[in-house]
């Protein structure tokens, strides 16, 4: 993971870069202790478990890792909009060795908030890869690792939103 900030009058251009090998590495360790914990008679199922990083394997978790991407350039789209450059898109898998979300946010914006998005971003991309290689290896532990996916999603967009939104603070009357 890294940030870059490029400073403007009015405004911040950050980019949050993701390491392929970084997220790999991660789900790969989470999906070996996860075979690891299984009970020692399925040593066939513990072994497909632990495979996620194989070849011919990796490419599922590339097409989850490119979906998840999308989903947190959506998450922010407030800070991510992009015009549109490519009139043409196409689904050929393409291993990227990074991921990168550009955004413009406000001056205003604290390189806490930037820190707590870029991790939380890390943590929903490794938890849904998880999430959908268990899916097919192992189902019943594929929904533990879901939730913990969606309440990183849920963490982004309250920063998002505590961000973006106005507070507005109610009217009360002292007794």
């Amino acid at each position: 993971m890294s940030c870059s900030i490029e400073k403007k009058v009015d405004r911040l251009n950050v980019s949050l870069t993701f390491s392929r090998e970084q997220l790999l590495y991660d789900i790969k360790n989470y999906a070996y202790v996860e075979s690891h914990v299984m009970s020692p008679d399925t040593e066939h199922a513990r072994h497909m478990v632990a495979d996620v990083g194989e070849e011919g394997n990796v490419d599922r978790v590339t097409r989850v890792l490119d979906l998840g991407v999308a989903k947190c350039r959506e998450m922010l789209y407030p800070w991510a909009k992009m015009s549109i450059f490519n009139t043409e898109f196409n689904d050929t898998l393409q291993e990227q060795a990074q991921y990168r979300i550009d955004m413009t946010v406000p001056t205003t914006m604290s390189e806490t908030t930037l820190s707590f998005v870029e991790r939380y971003i890390h943590e929903f991309l490794v938890c849904r890869g998880v999430s959908d290689w268990l899916s097919i290896t192992n189902p019943q532990k594929s929904e533990v690792w879901m939730e913990k996916a969606n309440e990183a999603e849920r963490e982004i967009g309250r920063s998002i939103h505590s961000r973006v939104e106005r507070t507005r603070i109610r009217q009360h009357w002292f007794k």
